[in-house]
């Protein structure tokens, strides 16, 4: 069956609410919800399609560094099969009409009320659970802060908005390390945020985590994905890419983007090297690699989610740009 490539918008409030709309009557799947966007013509690229959709469907203007890349996925429909170019649009100009759905409607992300929604679209609503900034803690090692600094700093960070946390500590001990996921699950339970475990699933289960994060080696190791609610892996190639989307994971880490502390003399792999492979990528992927929160636009522009970020996550002026 031939591949109908199409281009889908998730329009986003600064309260991060997105928008869906009703597809008519007479309408093929008729009655079911779905993110504003169409089908791309042969000469259009899938932002220029986007913007054009856009403005037929919903009146409003949008410009093109506004349309964000963000995810490509396929799914097959009985009636076709689509490769669906998702972008996501902060800015717009215009008031927002229904003209060519029979409704719209805002909604919060993982408190979706409308349905039925088209089967398409499920795994894009898992990924606007993601917030933007996913935080590794660094309590040890040579430039670890120590174990009561870090869960300061994580209690900080959770008060400011921090979601998402990756517990990575190679230079503790076993009881150290176990101690110190026991505390900092307790904290991020406590904010309703999440936490993953690098590279321990017995652990991540012992202390109730909420996933596991496998490092390249044991992602592409895998036969099967691991039997947590989330699980990412760091990729830094179009290999382990595919890998992590094979396996269907939630999320992956992609870096080094820009030299960092730990690797000194070894420059980043940059942002357009960045955009390149994450062009057709099916999954979220948080930059990784000296960045910081000032780092989200160019980020945002080459595809990624957002950032993960170690020393930069804990230091005290981050705090306000955490999502």
């Amino acid at each position: 069956m031939k591949t109908t490539e199409v281009a889908a918008a998730v329009i986003l409030r600064e309260d991060g609410a997105f928008l869906l709309g009703r597809r008519p009557p007479g309408s093929v799947y008729a009655g079911y919800w779905e993110f504003p966007g169409g089908k791309i013509e042969a000469d259009e690229t899938p932002r220029a399609a986007l913007i054009r959709e856009l403005q037929e469907e919903l009146g409003i203007q949008v410009d093109t560094e506004q349309a964000l890349p963000w995810l490509v996925r396929e799914h097959a429909y009985a009636h076709a099969h689509v490769r669906l170019h998702f972008f996501r649009v902060r800015r717009w100009q215009n008031a927002l009409r229904a003209l060519q759905h029979d409704a719209l409607h805002w909604q919060p992300p993982g408190a979706v009320d409308v349905a039925p929604l088209l089967p398409a679209n499920a795994p894009i609503l898992a990924a606007l659970n993601l917030p933007d900034v996913y935080a590794i803690t660094q309590a040890s090692g040579p430039q670890g802060c120590g174990v009561e600094a870090q869960l300061l700093a994580l209690a900080q960070a959770l008060a400011h908005g921090l979601r998402l946390v990756q517990l990575r500590e190679p230079w503790l001990t076993a009881l150290e390390r176990e101690n110190f996921a026991q505390r900092a699950v307790t904290l991020c339970q406590a904010h309703g945020a999440r936490l993953l475990i690098h590279g321990d699933a017995a652990l991540a289960r012992r202390c109730h985590a909420q996933g596991v994060h496998l490092s390249a080696r044991q992602l592409m190791s895998l036969e099967q994905r691991p039997d947590f609610p989330l699980v990412a892996a760091s990729c830094h190639n179009a290999e382990e890419l595919a890998r992590a989307a094979q396996l269907a994971l939630d999320f992956v880490v992609l870096g080094a983007i820009k030299a960092t502390a730990s690797h000194p003399g070894q420059p980043g792999m940059g942002w357009p090297a960045c955009a390149r492979l994450l062009a057709a990528c099916p999954l979220p992927v948080y930059a990784l690699g000296g960045l910081s929160g000032d780092d989200l636009p160019a980020a945002w522009q080459s595809g990624a989610h957002g950032i993960a970020a170690i020393r930069a996550a804990w230091r005290p002026w981050q705090a306000d740009q955490l999502n």
